[in-house]
């Protein structure tokens, strides 16, 4: 067995489903940016959580979404291609894209205006909010 640790950006809003047998799954894929020979490349995963609370994790999830994760790393072959799959039973959101939100809620619709916040009100040592969600 093989394991692996990636951190990186959710390509697709995640899916939930749920097998005959009644086990839940949360799946998505993330990209992970590096450099090889002085030029920016990005590697794909296929990432699937297993357990308890994917169906929430799966509303938390949406493209954009940084997520930092381990687990079993297998390959799958698909009409003459390699995919990256990570199987895991926990992901650590980093931080939802503009919009999305920390909590596992349905949208909440409101006709309140949005209030303006000032850049010098911001807080630059803290680039993101982080939550564990493990089952």
């Amino acid at each position: 067995m093989q394991i692996i640790s990636i951190a990186g950006t959710t390509g697709k809003d995640a899916e939930y489903k749920t097998t005959q047998s009644g086990a839940e799954m949360c799946s998505t894929s993330v990209a992970v940016n590096g450099y090889a020979n002085g030029e920016k490349t990005t590697t794909w995963y296929d990432v699937t959580s297993w357990g308890k609370g994917s169906e929430g994790l799966a509303r938390m999830l949406r493209k954009g979404s940084k997520i930092a994760c381990s687990g079993e790393l297998s390959t799958r072959e698909h009409n003459g291609k390699t995919y990256l799959q990570v199987r895991t039973n926990g992901i650590t959101v980093q931080g939802t894209p503009a919009g999305g939100t920390d909590a596992p809620q349905e949208p909440q619709r409101s006709s309140r205006q949005a209030e303006t916040v000032h850049p010098d009100d911001l807080d630059d040592d803290i680039p993101f909010v982080s939550m564990r969600c493990v089952y």
